[in-house]
């Protein structure tokens, strides 16, 4: 089990630690005052990346090759520049600039890519880096895609790529999920470039347009590590679930609390069972009811658990985003946290749950590492 959970916070990133005892407590902070919109740990090598956004001065890249002693800043992805007399605009009407906004994802490389880094961006640009970070290649495949002009923003103004899977028996096959844009697969690496969001529905569009796949939403995608043809999506409207890859994908049914929710995760040797945390859509997006619950399925999403001991369950209105729930290698032990700056953990796979902080500046996204 993993003792040691990233925190990122609008405020810094919070090294929040286990004791022998089984308690967890802060220890100290990186980039205190900052708004750290994402960590990873990699486990490949040990180096930590953690992306920053300062509001005017852009989105920086930080590395750690000491669990955060020291961090040096690297390059952040960069856009070329477009043609000349270029403007693009999106399925709204709107110009859409080729200026990074956010580092919304960062994932690693194949384990047999050493130092191959992949990271996805608002305005909806993938970018990879085969050195830790010191420089970043737009995958031209999918940017230059038409498909993509028909993305929108959901959630931001802009669309963008909030979750990459890359597939653990085969380094060239890597997927990505796009807010308001369904999920794209690649075979070779990268370089072409396919909608692979069939199944899902958008009950929010117009009826000759629900069941298109370069409008889906999904607010995020996470692949099965022991059975990567299974993977999960946590989507606006529903639940999803596929067993080829994503290639297609099936509603779950009956599903208790909501439907919808941003987070979603998968137990690492078992591809039956996931997590997720409800909301109550769309314009209030606070736990239903006032009550944080998780919900798992344990079967392939046939059934269904709602879980909320030691979860607050008067008057709580804790959103909990795409990146802020997590579970280690064992799957017993899972974290999440939210945007009132409450964090939580659990030893047993959900069934108890016990609070770590109250008073943290809004999660961003949490990680365990090491």
């Amino acid at each position: 089990m993993s003792g040691l959970l990233l925190v990122s916070t609008r405020k810094g990133l919070f090294h929040v630690r286990r004791d022998p005892g089984g308690a967890w407590a802060i220890g100290k902070v990186s980039f205190l005052g900052d708004n750290v919109s994402l960590t990873l740990a990699d486990a490949r090598d040990g180096h930590w990346y953690a992306a920053l956004d300062h509001g005017h001065f852009g989105a920086k890249l930080h590395r750690s090759s000491d669990q955060g002693d020291h961090w040096e800043e690297v390059a952040a992805p960069a856009y070329p520049e477009p043609p000349e007399g270029h403007v693009e605009k999106d399925s709204m009407g709107r110009i859409l600039e080729w200026r990074l906004q956010r580092i919304w994802c960062l994932e690693a490389g194949h384990a047999s890519q050493d130092g191959v880094l992949w990271a996805g961006t608002i305005p909806g640009g993938l970018f990879r880096s085969a050195d830790r970070g010191a420089s970043w290649t737009l995958a031209r495949g999918l940017w230059d895609h038409p498909g993509r002009l028909d993305w929108v923003g959901g959630g931001a103004d802009f669309p963008g790529i909030h979750s990459i899977c890359v597939d653990p028996r085969n380094a060239d096959r890597v997927s990505v999920a796009v807010s308001c844009g369904g999920v794209w697969s690649s075979q070779d690496g990268g370089i072409t470039w396919d909608c692979t969001g069939l199944g899902m529905r958008a009950p929010y569009m117009p009826p000759e347009r629900q069941l298109d796949p370069t409008v889906q939403d999904p607010h995020r995608m996470v692949q099965s590590p022991s059975d990567p043809d299974h993977c999960w999506i946590q989507h606006h409207s529903a639940m999803y679930r596929s067993t080829d890859g994503g290639r297609n994908w099936r509603e779950l049914e009956n599903v208790p609390v909501s439907v919808f929710g941003f987070p979603v995760a998968v137990h690492p040797a078992d591809p039956l069972t996931a997590w997720f945390v409800p909301g109550d859509k769309d314009e209030r997006r606070i736990p239903l009811d006032g009550r944080v619950v998780v919900v798992r399925t344990r079967d392939g999403g046939r059934s269904f658990e709602t879980l909320r001991q030691g979860l607050p369950q008067v008057h709580a209105y804790d959103l909990v985003y795409r990146h802020a729930l997590a579970v280690d290698g064992s799957g017993a032990r899972l974290a999440f946290g939210s945007t009132t700056g409450h964090l939580w953990v659990t030893e047993d796979g959900g069934d108890h749950w016990t609070t770590v902080a109250g008073h943290l500046p809004p999660v961003y996204a949490v990680a365990f590492a090491d």
